[in-house]
């Protein structure tokens, strides 16, 4: 089990970023949530397989179609305890 915070850069609102996070998320298995911050970057909070985490992060680097990532910095989270992949 592995838990990661990863704030992603770049234009990433108003694109459907959160969305497509959670498709992903969702489809390799894993807990967490992705939320717009106020400096108009995306956070993410991903926790499952260390294996499923990483595809998510690099994941993060393409982001849905109209996105354009110009940084993801992810660190290590405490698990949050949320049971399903949520959009705040």
């Amino acid at each position: 089990m592995k838990c990661l915070c990863c704030r992603v850069s770049g234009r990433v609102q108003g694109v459907w970023f959160r969305a497509a996070t959670r498709e992903q998320a969702r489809a390799l298995g894993l807990r967490g949530s992705a939320v717009n911050l106020t400096d108009g970057r995306v956070e993410v909070i991903a926790c499952g397989d260390a294996a499923a985490v990483a595809a998510l992060c690099d994941w993060l680097w393409q982001g849905p179609e109209l996105a354009q990532v110009s940084a993801v910095q992810c660190e290590p989270w405490d698990d949050p305890g949320i049971e399903d992949f949520v959009t705040g």
